[in-house]
C-alpha cells in the first residue's frame, strides 16, 4: 500500500511500524524468509494510522507516511529507520501488537532507537494484559518507561489523533490507557497490510478481525481481560470493503483472527456477503477460521463458512480431561461431543485443526500419554498442537500467581507456550518437558500420519492439504525445536542481531557453523517431505482408500451410554463424568 500522502503538505511525519519476533534459545532473532501467520495487529494498527493520514491528523501541511514491517520475515535495518526518520524530520517507531514473548526483542529493538533520541512506542498485549490485571507495574514495563518509551494500552481505531498530536508537540505521555473505553468496529478502519508483507508470508495470505471480545471465562485466556467480554462486530459491508481492498492488490487469502467467529452476531450476513463475492464475483477467497467446540450446533453455519471459502478451522479443544476443562472455566467443551463435531465439518471437507493445553492440574506424563492415544483412536482431528498451560500475564492465571507470588519464569522470552513458565503439581519440569515433546512424537507418528492421510483421502477433505500440514507439524518441534505455529520456510539468522547480553560470534565460526545447520536442518525436512508425499501417493493410487473407515469415523449420536463409555476410558479419578445410580 503507498503511503497516504496530502499534495500540498509542506513537512513530512514518519510513522514506522514493527511487529517484533522473539529470540530462540541463542538468543538469535526467530525469522524466516517466509513466515507461516500474518499480523492481525500490525494490520489493525496500519490501518488506523493509514486513516489518521487521510483525516490530516496533523493538519493539512503535514503528509503522514507509514511503513511497515514484520520481522518474522524481515530483518530490521535500524540504522535504516534511524536515518529516514531524521530526514523526514520528526516521526514515531511504533512496536505493535507485542505478546510477552516478544516483549525482550521489543525492549533491545527500543534501547537502539531511544539511544538515537526517537520517540518510541510499544503496544500489545503484553503492555495491556499487565495495566488491565496487576495491581502495579511489572520491572519490564518499568523498565521501557525508563528508557524514554510510552506505553500504550488498548486497541488503536479511532484513538491515534491525541497520540500523533503529542509526539508532534514532543510531549507524549508515559502511559496511553484505553482499556476502559474500547471502540466500537462498525465502520472502523480497516486492518490492511501492504501487499509486499503479504508475499513474504506463505501462501501470500492477509488477516482481519470480524469481532473482538469473548464471552467465555477460560482462566488461562488474556483475550477476555484486554478485549473484554463483551463481544463487538464488523459488519458485511465492513468485511466486504476489507476484502476488496486486499483483493486490489491481489490479496485473498485471510487468516480471521475472531477467538471464535461463531459468536459474531453477524456471523450469518458476512459469510453469505462472502460466499456472493467468491461465488458469483469471482472472488478467489479461501479462509481460515476460529471456532468453538459448539459451533457446529448452529443451524447452516458449517455450510455457508464453507460457500465463503472456509477451507481450515482451529478449535480450541484444550484438554479432554472434564476435571481440567471445569478447573480452566471451560465447561463448554465435552468430549463426548467432540467426535460428532469433527465429524460435522468433515462432511463439508473443511479440515481441522485443534489446540490441546498439556499441564492442567490433574495431568501427569502417564496420563497425558494415555488421553493422546484416546485422541488418535477415537477423534478425526487432522493437525493436533501441543501448548504448555501457561500463566500469560493479562490472564486470570497468572494474576494470582503473581498476588500470591508463587514462582513464576522470570523470563518473558519463554511465555511462548513452549516452555514450562511455573511449577505443576504433580510433574517436575524436567517431566513436563518430556512429556510435552513426547506428546508430539506420539501424535505424529508414522503410523498416524498414516492414519491421519487415509481419513483425508475417505473424507475428500484434501489430502493434498493435510499432508502438508502433517509434514510441518511433524517436522516443527524435532527438526528447528519450535513450534509449527512459530515456523516458515527458511530459517535466517543475523549473526549481529542477537539478544542483549549475548556476545556477537567472529563471523570465523559463526558462517561455517551456520552452513552446518542449514545443511543438516534442509536434510531432515527433505527426508519428512520425501517420505510424506510417497506415502499420499500410494493412498492416493490405492482404490480402496476411498472406502476407509475407522472408529474416529463412524458416526455415533451422543446418548448416556456414549457418555458412560468415556467415563470408563477416562477413569473417575481423572475427572470424566459418571451417570449417578437411579434412587
Amino acid at each position: 500500500m503507498a503511503p497516504t500522502a496530502v499534495e500540498t503538505s509542506t513537512r513530512r511525519f514518519l510513522v514506522v511500524l514493527i511487529k517484533p519476533s522473539h529470540y530462540d534459545g541463542d538468543g538469535y532473532v526467530i525469522q524466516w524468509h517466509r513466515s507461516g501467520i500474518p499480523s492481525n495487529s500490525l494490520a489493525s494498527v496500519y490501518g488506523a494510522f493509514a486513516e489518521c493520514a487521510s483525516a490530516h491528523a496533523l493538519g493539512p501541511d503535514v503528509k503522514i507516511e507509514l511503513e511497515g514491517y514484520d520481522e518474522c520475515n524481515t530483518v530490521i535495518d535500524v540504522r535504516g529507520i534511524v536515518k529516514r526518520l531524521r530526514k523526514a524530520g520528526q516521526g514515531l517507531i511504533g512496536l505493535v501488537g507485542v505478546q510477552s514473548n516478544q516483549f525482550p526483542r521489543a525492549l533491545d529493538l527500543a534501547r537502539q532507537f531511544r539511544a538515537s533520541g526517537l520517540p518510541v512506542v510499544i503496544g500489545g498485549f503484553h503492555v495491556s494484559g499487565c495495566i488491565s490485571m496487576l495491581p502495579e507495574l511489572p520491572p519490564d514495563l518499568d523498565e521501557a518507561l525508563e528508557l524514554g518509551v510510552t506505553l500504550y494500552a488498548g486497541e488503536a481505531e479511532g484513538r491515534l489523533h491525541e497520540l500523533l498530536q503529542d509526539i508532534d508537540r514532543g510531549s507524549p505521555k508515559r502511559v496511553y490507557n484505553h482499556l476502559h473505553d474500547l471502540p466500537g468496529l462498525e465502520g472502523a478502519s480497516l486492518p490492511i497490510l501492504p501487499r509486499d508483507i503479504c508475499e513474504r508470508v506463505y501462501m501470500r495470505s492477509s488477516t482481519f478481525d470480524a469481532g473482538r471480545g469473548c464471552p467465555f471465562q477460560c482462566s488461562f485466556c488474556t483475550i477476555i481481560n484486554v478485549q473484554g467480554r463483551k463481544s463487538r462486530y464488523r459488519t458485511a459491508d465492513d468485511v466486504e470493503a476489507i476484502v476488496r481492498a486486499n483483493a486490489a492488490q491481489g490479496i485473498t487469502r485471510f487468516f480471521v483472527t475472531d477467538d471464535d467467529f461463531a459468536r459474531n452476531k453477524n456471523w450469518e450476513s458476512i459469510l453469505d456477503r462472502l460466499a456472493d463475492l467468491r461465488v458469483r464475483q469471482g472472488f478467489g477467497i479461501s479462509l481460515v477460521l476460529q471456532v468453538d467446540t459448539l459451533s457446529y450446533r448452529i443451524p447452516g453455519f458449517i455450510e455457508k463458512a464453507a460457500r465463503a471459502g472456509c477451507r481450515s478451522v482451529f478449535i480450541g479443544l484444550e484438554n479432554i480431561n472434564p476435571e481440567s476443562l471445569m478447573a480452566a472455566k471451560k465447561r463448554q467443551n465435552k468430549i463426548w461431543e467432540y467426535r460428532e463435531m469433527l465429524l460435522a465439518w468433515r462432511r463439508f471437507r473443511i479440515s481441522t485443526h485443534a489446540g490441546y493445553i498439556l499441564g492442567f492440574p490433574a495431568d501427569t506424563p502417564q496420563s497425558i500419554a494415555r488421553d493422546i492415544e484416546i485422541i488418535k483412536k477415537e477423534l478425526p482431528v487432522d493437525l493436533l498442537e501441543f501448548f504448555y498451560l501457561t500463566p500469560l500475564p493479562g490472564s486470570e492465571d497468572h494474576k494470582k500467581l503473581y498476588v500470591s507470588g508463587t514462582r513464576l519464569e522470570p523470563d518473558l522470552n519463554k511465555y511462548d507456550l513452549e516452555h514450562p513458565c511455573t511449577d505443576h503439581p504433580r510433574m517436575s519440569q524436567e517431566e513436563w518437558t518430556q512429556a510435552y515433546n513426547d506428546a508430539w512424537e506420539r501424535y505424529y507418528s508414522r503410523d498416524h500420519i498414516e492414519t491421519i492421510l487415509r481419513r483425508a483421502a475417505a473424507s475428500v477433505v484434501g489430502l493434498g492439504k493435510v499432508a502438508n500440514g502433517a509434514t510441518i507439524f511433524s517436522g516443527a518441534t524435532s527438526i528447528e525445536g519450535l513450534h509449527p505455529l512459530q515456523c516458515g520456510i527458511g530459517r535466517r539468522k543475523v549473526r549481529t542481531q542477537r539478544r542483549a547480553g549475548y556476545p556477537i560470534e567472529n563471523p570465523f565460526t559463526f558462517y561455517p557453523r551456520r552452513a552446518v545447520e542449514i545443511t543438516f536442518e534442509w536434510s531432515r525436512w527433505g527426508w519428512r517431505f520425501w517420505w510424506i508425499r510417497r506415502l499420499r501417493k500410494r493412498i492416493a493410487a490405492d482404490p480402496a482408500s476411498s472406502r476407509y473407515s475407522d472408529e474416529a469415523l463412524i458416526e455415533t449420536p451422543v446418548t448416556d451410554s456414549i457418555v458412560e463409555t468415556y467415563a470408563s476410558k477416562v477413569p473417575k479419578t481423572h475427572g470424566a463424568p459418571v451417570r449417578q445410580p437411579a434412587a
